[in-house]
C-alpha cells in the first residue's frame, strides 16, 4: 500500500495541505497518547508520526524534549511504540504512519529485527533525525525488501543538490522541510525567506514536500501550504495532549 502517497493526493484533490501531526509516544502515558493519536486521525490528521523516546533528543525543544523524559521516566521503549503503532493500524488501515526516532535505538535493536517489526506493527516510513545521507543505505536495504519507507530531514541550508539526492530512489514518503534553523517548538512568526525556500524545493524534487518545525496556527499551516505540499506540527500538539510547560 502506498499510504503516504495516497494521502498527499488525497489532500491536494481537496485543494489543502496534507496535515501531519507528530505525538510524543508515553507521554504523559502510554494510553495517553494513543488517544491523543485516534483523536488526532478523527480531527483529520493524514499522516501520525509516532515519536520514540530518546535520552538524548538534541533536534527537540523544551515541550517534546520533557515529554521523552517522562515517557523515559516510565520505561516505554520502542517496543511499546509499535505495539501502539499495531493498534492503531488494525483501527486505521488508510492513515499513513511514521515512526520518529533516533537511530541509536534502532540501530541498537538490529536493523533485520527492527525492519520485521516496523512491518509487523504497520509503519509506512521511519524517520531517523541524526542519520546522514552517505549513511542511511544500510538502514534502506532493510526496510525496503519489506515496504516501509524513509523520510529525509531537509534543513534551511542544505544545498539543492543534496536535496535532490536526499529524494532520490524513495517512494511513498515525503521530504521533511524544516523550516527555521535551531530545534524545535512553536513559533510566533516563521522566517520570511520560507516560502521562496519551499518552492524551489518543490520544483525540483518529485516527492511531495512538508514543513515542520514552528508551526502551531492555523494561519501558519495555510500559508506553509501554499508553498508545499503538507505541513507538520508536533510540540503544539503535545502541549495541548500532554500538558507540558
Amino acid at each position: 500500500m502506498k499510504r503516504i502517497t495516497d494521502a498527499f493526493s488525497r489532500a491536494k484533490a481537496e485543494g489543502r495541505g496534507a496535515f501531519v501531526a507528530f505525538m510524543s509516544i508515553g507521554y504523559p502515558s502510554i494510553e495517553k497518547s494513543e488517544v491523543a493519536v485516534e483523536t488526532l486521525i478523527s480531527e483529520g490528521a493524514d499522516i501520525i508520526e509516532l515519536g520514540v523516546p530518546f535520552s538524548d533528543p538534541f533536534a527537540d525543544g523544551a515541550v517534546i524534549r520533557s515529554a521523552a523524559y517522562e515517557a523515559l521516566r516510565q520505561g516505554v521503549t520502542l517496543a511499546d511504540v509499535l505495539a501502539l503503532a499495531s493498534r492503531v493500524r488494525a483501527r486505521h488501515p488508510e492513515t499513513g504512519l511514521v515512526l520518529f526516532s533516533y537511530y541509536n535505538l534502532i540501530f541498537s535493536n538490529g536493523l533485520e529485527r527492527f525492519a520485521d517489526d516496523a512491518a509487523a506493527a504497520g509503519i509506512d516510513a521511519v524517520l531517523a533525525v541524526d542519520l546522514p545521507l552517505e549513511e542511511r543505505d544500510e538502514l534502506l536495504s532493510v526496510l525496503k525488501p519489506r515496504g516501509i519507507s524513509y523520510v529525509p530531514l531537509i534543513a534551511p541550508n542544505t544545498p539543492m543538490e543534496r536535496v535532490k539526492e536526499s529524494a532520490a530512489g524513495l517512494d511513498n514518503t515525503f521530504l521533511y522541510v524544516i523550516t527555521v534553523k535551531g530545534i524545535t517548538g512553536a513559533r510566533k512568526e516563521l522566517p520570511k525567506e520560507l516560502s521562496a525556500r519551499l518552492d524551489e524545493i518543490r520544483a525540483a524534487v518529485d516527492l511531495p514536500i512538508a514543513a515542520g518545525f514552528g508551526i502551531s496556527t492555523k494561519e501558519q499551516a495555510d500559508e506553509v501550504s501554499r508553498h508545499a505540499d503538507g505541513y507538520i506540527i508536533g510540540s503544539a500538539l503535545v502541549k495541548r495532549f500532554g500538558g507540558a510547560a
